[in-house]
């Protein structure tokens, strides 16, 4: 039996605009297609340590995040993902307590009018 290989997507948003390119990954008889070997053979990553794709939630499929050993199949997109600019949980939470302000101020502006 000869190599096969699969066809999926690359989608590399690290950059400021994403990019889409399709990459064919050949395999050896036995190997699994998984997203670490996808990443090595694309020429992104060295192996699971490197530095580039060390940190968790940098990479998934259709924008699901997995991990390095995920199996992969014909026609996934294999999107990396850039890092947060801002923690969503602290976005939420300062926006509850802003909210949470504003309430405090309204009910404080009605007692002060209906002392007058």
């Amino acid at each position: 039996m000869g190599n096969k290989a699969i066809k999926i997507l690359i989608c590399d948003a690290r950059q400021a605009k994403p990019k889409l390119s399709t990459f064919s990954l050949k395999l050896e008889p036995s190997e699994p297609a998984t997203v670490g070997l996808a990443l090595v053979r694309a020429g992104f990553a060295n192996g699971p340590d490197d530095p580039s794709l060390s940190r968790k939630g940098c990479f998934g499929v259709f924008g699901k995040r997995k991990d390095w050993d995920s199996p992969l199949y014909e026609g996934d997109r294999l999107e990396l993902y850039s890092p947060l600019l801002v923690d969503p949980k602290a976005v939420r939470r300062k926006r509850a307590n802003q909210s949470q302000d504003a309430k405090f101020q309204a009910a404080a502006a009605k007692r002060k009018a209906r002392r007058l």
